[in-house]
């Protein structure tokens, strides 16, 4: 059974570098589960500051914005999982849902999380899972 932390906070506040700083204290080998979608030049560097952050400290980057329980499923031969973001991931399910114009019900994200909480549950390792807490930061 993995052991799981959640890793909360506002918008820009350093979130993602704590959860890197955890999993970078753990043995590897580790995966960076990426949920961001590249929609502009912004994201673009974003991105690209992440990865460099990254570098040389031994991480696989794994890109999966929607099918986030089937990447971690996926993922078990590494020890240390990074998702980030659980925020991303449901705004790209919802976006996902709309485009096909279906419904996306809080019934339906609700399966989504059981779903992720068991294959979390279900890793062979840690996993740290990096979510925003709406409303608070630099940006509310």
């Amino acid at each position: 059974m993995a052991e799981i932390h959640l890793i909360t906070g506002g918008g820009r506040s350093g979130k993602s570098a704590l959860a890197q700083r955890l999993a970078e204290s753990l043995a590897g080998p580790r995966a960076y589960i990426a949920t961001c979608p590249v929609i502009d030049a912004e994201t673009a560097e974003r991105v690209k500051r992440h990865r460099e952050a990254r570098q040389g400290a031994g991480w696989e980057t794994i890109e999966e914005p929607v099918d986030l329980a089937g990447a971690i499923g996926r993922a078990g031969a590494f020890r240390v999982l990074l998702v980030d973001c659980l925020t991303l991931w449901a705004n790209n399910l919802l976006y996902e849902a709309e485009r096909r114009g279906e419904a996306f019900t809080e019934e339906s994200m609700a399966d989504r999380c059981r779903e992720l909480i068991e294959t979390c549950r279900a890793h062979p390792g840690t996993v740290l899972i990096v979510t925003n807490e709406v409303g608070m930061g630099i940006i509310p």
